[in-house]
């Protein structure tokens, strides 16, 4: 099966540049993506995002994190951030901060980039047809800063059976213990849920009566 798997991310690659399948979290630490306010002291809101113009989105990010969010580039696999990183936290629109994908659902496609059997919300991501370099591909964009984010593909583990092949230059990684001081505490409750989160006890239940 490792070698079936292997081959298929080798041919993924030559055909399409993004290519998946491995979880590294158990199904139950995928099975619960919905906030909680019971862990949630912050909640990022995406309500004012305004789209910066291009000349201040040129200073903002890198020459490559522009080619590939505003022009649709790819960048090489194997030679980006987050293509084989394991720590638990959520992963950023880089333009906007809007939250697309959790490290709970990112699983080792072996493909040198980042891969995600679902985005952290439905309505987080939004597919378009993708008929260029001569394929039909679903390619995936961010929802409010419109940013290219990658491809999905249905050859991803259960129990989605899809698998979004995302470039690290799209993203910004926000590690578990930095979401609720950086505004993404709603997103916390999966990550206690797992065991990778610990969320402080207040002084007020803390106490003895």
């Amino acid at each position: 099966m490792a070698r079936v798997t292997t081959l298929a991310c080798g041919v993924a690659v030559i055909l399409c540049g993004c290519s998946g399948a491995e979880s590294q979290t158990t199904p139950d630490a995928q099975a619960q993506q919905t906030p909680s306010a019971s862990t949630t002291v912050t909640n990022f809101s995406m309500s004012n995002f305004q789209k910066p113009p291009v000349d201040e989105l040129k200073k903002k990010l890198t020459p490559m994190q522009f080619a590939v969010t505003q022009h649709a580039a790819t960048e090489p696999p194997f030679r980006n951030p987050y293509y084989d990183s394991k720590k638990p936290g959520i992963y950023v629109d880089i333009v906007s901060g809007e939250p697309l994908f959790s490290s709970l659902d990112k699983f080792d496609s072996g493909c040198g980039w980042p891969s995600f059997s679902r985005p952290l919300a439905d309505q987080a991501v939004i597919e378009h047809s993708d008929r260029t370099m001569g394929m039909e591909r679903t390619e995936v964009r961010s929802k409010a800063a419109d940013s290219h984010l990658g491809h999905v593909f249905e050859d991803g583990p259960g129990p989605t059976h899809l698998r979004y092949c995302i470039n690290s230059a799209s993203l910004r990684f926000v590690p578990v213990e930095e979401m609720e001081k950086a505004g993404y505490g709603a997103y916390l409750e999966p990550f206690v849920k797992a065991g990778l989160y610990k969320p402080a006890i207040s002084a007020q239940t803390s106490g003895t009566k």
